[in-house]
């Protein structure tokens, strides 16, 4: 069901886009949470892990804007990581001000082991599109995550 929004054609086809596109990522993510909470994570503990894991330790600010969060949500979200012992702040020797964020040897174990099965899980839920609909979808993401806020 589209949207009932009375605008432009141009308003209500983005409006229906947005929603669907919306409705989309939350169906998906409803349906691969119950495997983050099995490990206790919530999807922004999984994105730091990952980016950790993948990329190597970061500051702070890095890993919010890698993982689009606000430095107060993600200061909550390494303290939480912190406490579970997965992570840990290291400050630089050079400049006190700098603090690493960097995996624990659990964190490390953590990650490395349910990345294989998450990625699973989400290959089976995009199992529905084709590898030119994966690619189109792809493009489209980016193009819309990249755009700039300068057209407001």
């Amino acid at each position: 069901m589209g949207t009932r929004y009375k605008g432009s054609s141009r308003e209500v086809q983005s409006l229906d886009a947005f929603i669907k596109l919306k409705r989309a990522s939350e169906s998906i993510s409803s349906r691969l949470y119950p495997s983050l909470q099995e490990q206790g994570l919530t999807e922004s503990q999984l994105g730091v892990l990952e980016a950790l894991y993948h990329l190597g330790s970061m500051c702070q600010k890095e890993l919010g804007v890698k993982i689009l969060k606000s430095t107060g949500n993600i200061t909550l979200v390494i303290d939480n990581l912190e406490k579970r012992n997965l992570v840990k702040r290291i400050r630089s020797t050079d400049d006190r001000r700098y603090i690493s964020i960097v995996l624990t040897d659990e964190g490390n174990k953590l990650i490395s082991e349910f990345m294989p099965v998450h990625v699973k899980s989400i290959t089976k839920e995009l199992s529905i599109l084709s590898k030119e609909e994966l690619d189109q979808l792809q493009k489209i993401c980016k193009k819309i995550g990249l755009q700039s806020s300068a057209c407001y």
